[in-house]
C-alpha cells in the first residue's frame, strides 16, 4: 500500500498533467526539450527537486503526447530547429564573452581597444547566426535531397524520367544529397567578411583536402597496396613534407610583407632567437642613440636583401669614413649594433645577426645551447599539461606513457629550434657560399625551406601541428598575393571555398567514413547531416536508435512515407 502523502502527489501531478496547454506553451516546450532530454530532466527534478515543483511536473509520457508533430516530418524539423537555436545561443554567449575577457585583459595591459567598424555592428550576433543557419538548413537541404531521390526512383515518377533524362540523373546521382546540403555553406556569408570568417574557410579547406588523401590512400588510388592491404608509400613520405614549403613561404613574408603575416607567430620566433636577434644590453646608455626594436632588425635585413648583401664594412677599421653601412632608414636604425661590430666581420648581414663573434659556425651551436631548453621547458608544460587528460593511461602504464611523452616533447623541442636556428643561419651560409645578386631576396625563402626539413625529426603524430603552419601559409600567401596585384580578391571567394570543402567532405562522409579521422569529427558530421552524435565507424550497419527524433529515416523509410 502506499502512503497517503504518496497518493495525495500523484494526484496532484495527475490533475495538472490533465490540464489542457495552449498552443504557445506548446510550441515552446517542443522547441525547447526533446521528450528524451525531458524525461531525464523529468527524473532529476523528481529525485532533487522540493516536493512543489515535483507535483507540478509533467509526466514524460504526457510531455511526449502533447509535443509529439503529427508526421515524422515535423518531429525532424522541430529537431532540427532545436539544435540551431541552441547553436545560435551557445555560439552568441561564447562569443561575447570571449570579447569581454579579451576586452578586460588589453585594458589591463594598458591596450588600446579598437571601435568596431559599422559595417561589423552586431558582429557576434551575425556570427552566432550564421553558424546555426548552417547547421538547419544542411539538415533540411540533406534530408529534402535524399526524399527527393528516392521520389524520383519510385515506379510513380518514370514519365517524368523519361521526359528529363539530365535531370533525372542530376537529382538521382547518389552524391546529390551531399552536394545539395553543403549549399548551406552559404549562410557562412551571414557573418561579417573579417579574418574569423577566412580562417574558418581556409580550416574546412585543409580538412577536406586531408580527408580526401586518407580517402584516395585507403582506396588505393595513389599507393599501391600490399598483401596486407596496407598502402605501399616510402617510408619518408608524410604530412612532414609541409613544413619546408609553410616555413619558407612564412620566413619570406615575415621578413618583406610582415603586414600579411601572423603578428602571434612572429613574435613567437624573434622571442626564440636569442643569437640572431640582438637586444637592447643592460649596458647601453639611455640617453644615447635609440636601440633599434626586433622589428627594426627584420626591416633591416630586407633592406638589404634588396641592395644585394653588400660586404660590411667595419667602423672600427676605418674611423674616419663617415657612413659605413648604406644609405636608407631601415638600415640606419641598425647602426648601434653594426657600429661596434667584430672588425673580423665580412659581411653585412653577419654584422646585424650576430655582431659580436665573427664565426658563423659558433654562433649557430651557442644558438642551440641557449635556446634548446627554453624550448624543451615549454613543450614540456604544454604537452604535460595535455597529457594529464590521460591520467588514466598514465595510472595504467606510467612508464611508457612518460616515454613516449619525453619523446615527443624532445622531438618537437629538436624541431623548432632547428627550424628557427637553421633560418637564421642560412642567411649567413648563403652570404658566404653565393654570389651576391644570387637568390637575392628568394634566399629567405629557401632558407626557410632548409630550416622546415627539421620536421622529418617530428614526423610522428604531429600532422595537426603540420596542417596549422599550412593554414596560416595559405592565408599569408593570399594576401600577401592580392597585396602585390598577383590576383584579385573574389568578393565572397571564402564562402564559395567554405561551401565547395563542405561538399567534398560530405562525399568523402559518405563513401569512405574511415577517412573521416577522429571519433569526434565523425559525431559532429553525423549531427551536422541530422543523423545524431553517433559515430559512423563504432555503429553496426543497419543500427538506429528507435527513439531519436532527430535521426535521419533511411532509404525504406524514405520510400514508404513518400
Amino acid at each position: 500500500m502506499s502512503s497517503p502523502g504518496k497518493k495525495s502527489s500523484d494526484s496532484s501531478g495527475s490533475d495538472f498533467s490533465k490540464r489542457p496547454i495552449d498552443p504557445i506553451s506548446r510550441t515552446a516546450l517542443r522547441y525547447a526539450l526533446s521528450p528524451r532530454e525531458y524525461e531525464h530532466l523529468h527524473q532529476y527534478l523528481i529525485s532533487r527537486a522540493p516536493q512543489r515543483v515535483q507535483k507540478r511536473t509533467l509526466d514524460p509520457k504526457r510531455y511526449e503526447k502533447i509535443t509529439k508533430s503529427k508526421t515524422e516530418s515535423g518531429d525532424y524539423n522541430v529537431a532540427a530547429m532545436r539544435d540551431a537555436l541552441r547553436v545560435f545561443v551557445a555560439a552568441f554567449v561564447g562569443l561575447k564573452g570571449f570579447e569581454l575577457v579579451t576586452s578586460k585583459l588589453a585594458s589591463r595591459r594598458g591596450g588600446v581597444i579598437e571601435p568596431k567598424a559599422k559595417v561589423h555592428r552586431h558582429g557576434n550576433a551575425r556570427m552566432a547566426l550564421s553558424y546555426s543557419t548552417i547547421l538547419l538548413f544542411h539538415r533540411l537541404l540533406n534530408r529534402f535531397f535524399r526524399r527527393l531521390r528516392a521520389s524520383l526512383l519510385e515506379e510513380h515518377a518514370a514519365s517524368f524520367r523519361r521526359r528529363n533524362p539530365r535531370i533525372t540523373q542530376l537529382l538521382t546521382s547518389q552524391h546529390t544529397p551531399a552536394i545539395g546540403a553543403s549549399l548551406a555553406g552559404f549562410f557562412l556569408g551571414v557573418s561579417p567578411a573579417d579574418q574569423l570568417r577566412m580562417t574558418i574557410a581556409i580550416y574546412l579547406l585543409t580538412r577536406s583536402a586531408e580527408f580526401g588523401y586518407n580517402a584516395l590512400e585507403s582506396t588505393g588510388y595513389i599507393w599501391a597496396k600490399d598483401a596486407d592491404s596496407k598502402p605501399t608509400r616510402p617510408w619518408w613520405f608524410g604530412s612532414w613534407l609541409i613544413m619546408p614549403f609553410a616555413c619558407g613561404q612564412l620566413l619570406h613574408a615575415f621578413v618583406f610583407d610582415r603586414d600579411c603575416f601572423p603578428a602571434s607567430y612572429g613574435a613567437f620566433i624573434v622571442k626564440r632567437s636569442p643569437e640572431y636577434i640582438q637586444f637592447r644590453p643592460s649596458t647601453y646608455p639611455a640617453g644615447g642613440i635609440a636601440w633599434p626594436g626586433t622589428f627594426d632588425i627584420v626591416d633591416a635585413l630586407a633592406e638589404l636583401s634588396k641592395l644585394r648583401w653588400p660586404p660590411f664594412v667595419s667602423p672600427i677599421l676605418f674611423p674616419s669614413l663617415k657612413q659605413t653601412l648604406p644609405s636608407g632608414l631601415a638600415l640606419s636604425k641598425v647602426s648601434p649594433i653594426t657600429s661596434p661590430a667584430h672588425p673580423g666581420i665580412m659581411h653585412t648581414s653577419c654584422a646585424v645577426l650576430h655582431p659580436h663573434d665573427p664565426s658563423c659556425a659558433r654562433t649557430y651551436l651557442k644558438y642551440w645551447l641557449a635556446s634548446f631548453p627554453a624550448i624543451a621547458k615549454l613543450f614540456t608544460a604544454i604537452y604535460g599539461g595535455f597529457a594529464l587528460l590521460g591520467y588514466k593511461s598514465l595510472l595504467k602504464a606510467p612508464i611508457p606513457f612518460l616515454n613516449r611523452l619525453a619523446a615527443r616533447i624532445l622531438r618537437m623541442a629538436v624541431f623548432l629550434t632547428g627550424a628557427i636556428g637553421t633560418s637564421w643561419a642560412s642567411i649567413c651560409f648563403f652570404s658566404n657560399f653565393l654570389p651576391r645578386n644570387t637568390l637575392s631576396t628568394q634566399r629567405w625563402f629557401l632558407g626557410g625551406f632548409i630550416g622546415g626539413l627539421w620536421a622529418f625529426v617530428a614526423r610522428r603524430n604531429e600532422r595537426s601541428n603540420f596542417l596549422y603552419s599550412a593554414r596560416v601559409s595559405i592565408d599569408s600567401t593570399y594576401k600577401v598575393g592580392k597585396k602585390r596585384g598577383w590576383w584579385r580578391g573574389v568578393r565572397g571567394g571564402d564562402v564559395m571555398v567554405f561551401v565547395a570543402s563542405l561538399a567534398v567532405l560530405n562525399l568523402i562522409y559518405e563513401k569512405e567514413p574511415g577517412a573521416v579521422k577522429g571519433p569526434m569529427v565523425r559525431k559532429a558530421l553525423s549531427s551536422l547531416r541530422g543523423e545524431g552524435w553517433v559515430d559512423k565507424i563504432a555503429t553496426v550497419k543497419g543500427s538506429r536508435n528507435s527513439g531519436e527524433a532527430d535521426a535521419e529515416p533511411s532509404e525504406e523509410e524514405v520510400k514508404k512515407d513518400t
